[in-house]
């Protein structure tokens, strides 16, 4: 074998990577899951831009959608308005399968109550609720904006 040979690189493994959710947002939202009455101003940065409203807790953020499509008349309106306790039971179940062991787990979704969206130059847009994935986030403040 010469020294000028060539020798081809070790194949090397794909890697995945995800943005992590921050570890104090997802303790606070965990404590915020404990009451549901409880709520806080917040305003996020997200690649959609500055948020800002009152992060709610997963209980109360569901009771409000149900609450707010009960509002609107059609049976569409009324099998929405159970869609996210439909979806619970299921996470619940795949859960119990997964994870005999009963360990908690971090928040991954915030929910937010009374929402401005501010996203570039457009118009401010107002929401009744929001929800969106933690990983997101990538930066937060306590209180609303001046």
């Amino acid at each position: 074998m010469s020294a000028t040979a060539e020798t081809s690189p070790a194949p090397s493994a794909a890697v995945i990577t995800e943005p992590l959710p921050d570890l104090q947002l997802q303790l606070l939202i965990q404590l915020l899951d404990e009451d549901p009455r409880s709520s806080l101003p917040l305003t996020l940065t997200h690649p959609g831009g500055l948020l800002h409203g009152d992060v709610i807790g997963h209980e109360q953020w569901k009771a409000e959608w149900a609450r707010s499509l009960r509002q609107v008349e059609g049976e569409g309106a009324n099998l929405l308005a159970e869609f996210p306790e439909t979806v619970d039971q299921g996470v619940r179940e795949l859960r119990a399968e997964e994870d005999a062991t009963g360990a908690a787990r971090l928040p991954r979704w915030i929910h937010l109550r009374d929402v401005t969206l501010v996203s570039g130059a457009m118009t401010p847009v107002s929401l009744p609720l929001w929800r969106g994935r933690l990983s997101d986030v990538s930066g937060w403040a306590l209180g609303r904006p001046q």
